[in-house]
């Protein structure tokens, strides 16, 4: 017998255990936030190491404003955190682990593709 829940069983485990409504509240937030793929960028970007706005800016080449807005929303939702020295604001991951989690998420929509482009050449 697999380790794993089938595709049917995750389905209906859930279903039977839905999560309570506070933490499903909450997590809506992130989700939304981690919706973006600009914000997306800015996280890899940041798993990497911290980064001034600008800095950070400059190494995914967006505008300045545009960074600061998504930082924003990454930490209220409590992301990224941010350091200020002096006239500057470093920013960093978090929780690193938010990676490992996307990474996972990335694995997953890379094989339901996979099975989809299977079904469709058959």
């Amino acid at each position: 017998m697999s380790e794993y829940l089938s595709d049917a069983d995750a389905i209906t485990d859930f279903a039977a255990y839905p999560p309570p409504v506070e933490p499903a509240f909450f997590n809506t937030g992130v989700y939304q936030a981690l919706a973006d793929p600009k914000r997306l960028a800015i996280l890899y970007a940041l798993a990497k190491r911290p980064y001034h706005v600008m800095a950070l800016a400059e190494e995914l080449n967006m505008p300045q404003s545009t960074v600061s807005r998504h930082l924003r929303i990454l930490r209220q939702q409590s992301l990224v955190t941010k350091e200020r020295n002096g006239a500057f604001i470093t920013y960093r991951l978090a929780d690193r682990r938010i990676i490992q989690v996307m990474e996972v998420v990335r694995q997953i929509m890379s094989n339901l593709m996979e099975k989809k482009t299977a079904v469709l050449q058959e």
